[in-house]
């Protein structure tokens, strides 16, 4: 058996929530956006609607679904403001102490049928699910960057997650157009267990002085037939989550392989953060970008 899902709540308004709230309210869910601030929200519903006038533009949306998409989407100020929602989705920073207070200020306040989820990249969903009232209907969904274009989406549970609850996840995940794979509840899951040690190695091929930035990129780009490059990518993912990933894997599985770059804990000490500060192996102040080293 599934529950039925017909609102939504998003717990952060950056890339992720922002994404998440699209494809969300594309399917013909009434979503409620929270974020810390008026403006960050303004800012992620901005985002949503240029992106929607992108697929117009392109083909891909006609703009009377773009109007009544954007006319589901609702600024929640107010944690509150989401006590009546079906389904919440957390799209915080990858940061767990962050995650569990917002679990903690949310659950008095919601509906005790109602779901919880997080997007989390890396975190343990049974550690997550255990900082709620809700153990049992708590899930993983890791929606992939950005949201509107990747058609992937793993599912995890944790060990108290009930069937129920995966089942009402994956229908709601599958009524995005999305394709789920199930993984299990260990560090960083399938995709950034693998993605992000290649993405770590290739800053100890910068920092070690195998190839500059550019030589590095271009030969994944052409040897291994990579969409963008492994430092390009890091850039878009944003250098303090592909740290963050790094050390829940070598905090979580004690291997050494997983070491984060001290060039990767540099430049986000810097707070050269990626394409979201201007910066980062790339410096996107200029046009085009052009390499940091």
């Amino acid at each position: 058996m599934t529950g039925k899902i017909e609102t939504v709540g998003i717990v952060g308004a950056g890339q992720m929530g922002s994404g998440i709230a699209h494809v969300a309210a594309q399917a013909g869910y009434k979503v409620k956006l929270y974020d810390l601030s008026e403006d960050r929200i303004e800012a992620g519903i901005a985002t949503i609607s240029g992106n929607m006038a992108r697929q117009v533009s392109s083909g891909k949306m006609e703009d009377k679904l773009r109007q009544e998409s954007l006319s589901r989407i609702t600024p929640a100020t107010r944690l509150d403001e989401l006590a009546d929602v079906d389904l919440i989705i957390e799209a915080a920073t990858e940061d767990e102490t962050v995650k569990r207070k917002i679990f903690t200020q949310l659950c008095p306040l919601l509906n005790p049928e109602a779901l919880i989820a997080s997007n989390t990249s890396s975190l343990s969903i049974t550690r997550l699910a255990a900082q709620t009232d809700r153990a049992e209907r708590f899930i993983g969904i890791h929606f992939m960057n950005p949201v509107p274009v990747m058609k992937l989406v793993e599912l995890v549970r944790g060990i108290a997650t009930e069937d129920y609850t995966f089942e009402t996840a994956r229908s709601f995940v599958e009524s995005l157009d999305k394709t789920i794979t199930v993984a299990e509840d260990f560090p960083a899951f399938i995709v950034n267990r693998i993605l992000l040690p290649m993405i770590n190695e290739a800053i100890y091929t910068l920092y070690e002085g195998v190839g500059s930035v550019d030589a590095i990129d271009t030969a994944m780009k052409l040897g291994a037939n990579h969409p963008m490059g492994p430092l390009q990518l890091a850039d878009f993912i944003g250098l303090d989550t592909c740290l963050s990933i790094m050390q829940v894997l070598y905090e979580g599985l004690a291997d050494s392989k997983y070491r984060p770059c001290p060039l990767l804990v540099k430049y986000v000490e810097a707070g050269w953060l990626g394409r979201k500060t201007g910066r980062g192996f790339y410096d996107y102040r200029e046009d085009p970008p052009v390499p940091t080293r």
